[in-house]
């Protein structure tokens, strides 16, 4: 499976990005109000800035304190972000993640952000493809 076919499964309500220099209480906010894991930091919301996750502000706040609440999301945010292309093979992107430690990624055409999958995006086609070669097996052995 490709990425730009989990691409097509998912709703599609846009990459959510903040500017660099947003505060990272608001970063907070975006998160739990989307119900997301992590926001891409975009100055135009098509150049990849950076990336930042609920996991980077709560190691954050636990390694200093809330008061990081206040500072700019630069300080936090993951800058030399692994990315994607839709071409690229999902269980290559599910490595990457993997390898990497991270559940985010961004997808690019170019230098453009076009997407943004989780690796329980990755997983969930992973089981639907499984699930279709079963049944493909099973009907080739019933004699469907």
């Amino acid at each position: 499976m490709l990425v730009s076919q989990i691409l097509k499964s998912k709703s599609d309500d846009g990459v959510v990005t903040l500017p660099p220099g947003t505060i990272i209480s608001r970063v907070a906010e975006v998160l739990s109000a989307r119900r997301i894991g992590a926001v891409v930091i975009s100055p135009d919301g098509k150049k990849l800035a950076g990336i930042v996750s609920e996991r980077d502000i709560v190691r954050e706040i636990g390694r200093r304190g809330a008061s990081c609440l206040n500072e700019n999301v630069d300080t936090i945010m993951t800058a030399k972000v692994v990315a994607c292309a839709r071409a690229d093979n999902a269980n290559d992107v599910l490595q990457k993640m993997t390898d990497g430690r991270f559940r985010h990624i961004p997808v690019l055409e170019g230098d453009e952000l076009i997407g943004l999958i989780s690796i329980g995006d990755v997983v969930k086609a992973r089981l639907s493809e499984l699930h279709m070669e079963n049944d493909a097996l099973e009907g080739m052995i019933k004699g469907f």
